[in-house]
């Protein structure tokens, strides 16, 4: 009986240090998404920044007079389409 209760504190005793290690190594793990989370979210907020930026009406106005050439057309024709 003194046997197998000393197998029962050994076999415990290695079950708590497991536990202890698996539970350091997840939350080494945590900590290291948690980073990454906010480098991602900061990555996000500036992709933002600069999609607004590109998106600009300002911009996009004077990249398609300058580089492409258009204009604001003089008339507008309105065309209906009949069935």
């Amino acid at each position: 009986m003194l046997l197998v209760l000393a197998l029962a504190v050994l076999v415990s005793a290695f079950a708590v240090v497991r536990t202890k290690h698996e539970n350091r190594a997840l939350v080494a793990e945590l900590e290291t998404l948690r980073v990454e989370r906010e480098r991602l979210e900061m990555e996000w907020a500036q992709l933002q920044l600069e999609e607004a930026t590109l998106a600009h009406n300002n911009r996009i106005d004077k990249i398609a007079r300058e580089q492409l050439g258009m204009t604001e057309p003089r008339d507008y024709v309105i065309v209906s389409a009949q069935p």
